[in-house]
């Protein structure tokens, strides 16, 4: 098999914040706007509320969106920061 051929591996949490990028650049969800909470998250895509709280993390990585304790997650920029590399932690909860 050649590199060309081989199977591009996605986790789903990425799959799901590039999806969520998507909206955020395209104005769906513009600057100020609320992300669904970790459950209703969960529930749209079909995944674990771990991992929604997973792309809740990657977004926030991307420098999109800001969690505000007790609040909820707002879009605070449209495109993502100088991209880091895949080995950066995620910010903490």
């Amino acid at each position: 098999m050649s590199d060309d051929d081989e199977l591009e591996v996605t986790y789903e949490y990425v799959r799901i914040a590039d999806l969520i990028t998507a909206d955020i650049a395209a104005g769906r969800l513009p600057l100020g706007a609320r992300l669904p909470g970790e459950q209703e998250l969960a529930e749209i895509h079909g995944v674990s509320v771990s991992t929604a709280r997973r792309v809740r993390r990657e977004l926030a990585r991307r420098g999109l969106v800001r969690a505000l304790p007790a609040k909820g997650t707002y879009v605070i920029r449209t495109h993502p920061v100088e991209a880091a590399n895949d080995e950066t932690p995620p910010p903490g909860p």
